[in-house]
């Protein structure tokens, strides 16, 4: 457990490191740019399909200690149940340069992910949108509007008890579910560094 944790806190330095390499991408109060990419089964999926609606974009990497800890604890599956049920359509992308379609149906299976897990291998949509760690998450609201960027919670090292978390995605939701302003719209993303095409 010691050894995973200076792994993963050695991977968070890396990625703050090598965040830049992401590009300046989108800012709160940005219109999202659009995207078309196809999922694990080749459908593609716009984001125009969901106009109106509030839309989670999540950044991963199936290899990534931060996003395996998250998945082993439900953290995207509990948020994708909870707020489904409002309407709140979630999207995976994931733009490791070395992951195709193929890598993100194994993931898909092994995760039993039931929502879109998306194919951006060129990283062209993770450079619009500045995508600089996995997980790196992004809501848009029914605008259209970029409405927070930034982490999941304020647990990067995951020593925390779930219930003493923050998460910062559960808050922005609930805010904008309600017609509020999200309190805090942009928080400092951890994890490891997206695997950008060189």
């Amino acid at each position: 457990m010691i050894k995973m944790m200076k792994t993963m806190t050695a991977t968070a330095i890396l990625a703050v490191a090598s965040g830049a390499a992401a590009g300046p991408g989108v800012e709160v109060g940005d219109t999202a740019p659009g995207f078309t990419l196809e999922d694990a089964t080749g459908t593609s999926v716009s984001l125009s399909e969901y106009e109106g609606s509030i839309v989670v974009l999540e950044w991963t990497n199936p290899d990534c200690p931060f996003v395996k800890r998250h998945y082993s604890e439900g953290s995207m599956k509990n948020l994708t149940s909870a707020y489904s049920e409002i309407g709140v359509v979630w999207l995976t992308i994931n733009s490791t340069n070395y992951m195709d379609a193929a890598a993100n149906a194994a993931f898909v299976k092994k995760e039993g992910i039931s929502w879109p897990v998306l194919v951006d291998q060129d990283g062209t949509v993770g450079h619009a949108y500045g995508a600089a760690t996995t997980p790196h998450m992004f809501i848009i609201d029914g605008t259209g509007t970029v409405v927070y960027e930034g982490a999941i919670d304020d647990d990067p090292r995951g020593n925390m008890e779930a219930g003493a978390r923050t998460n910062y995605v559960s808050q922005a939701l609930n805010q904008v579910a309600a017609g509020k302003a999200v309190s805090m719209p942009e928080t400092k993303p951890y994890g490891c560094s997206v695997k950008y095409k060189q």
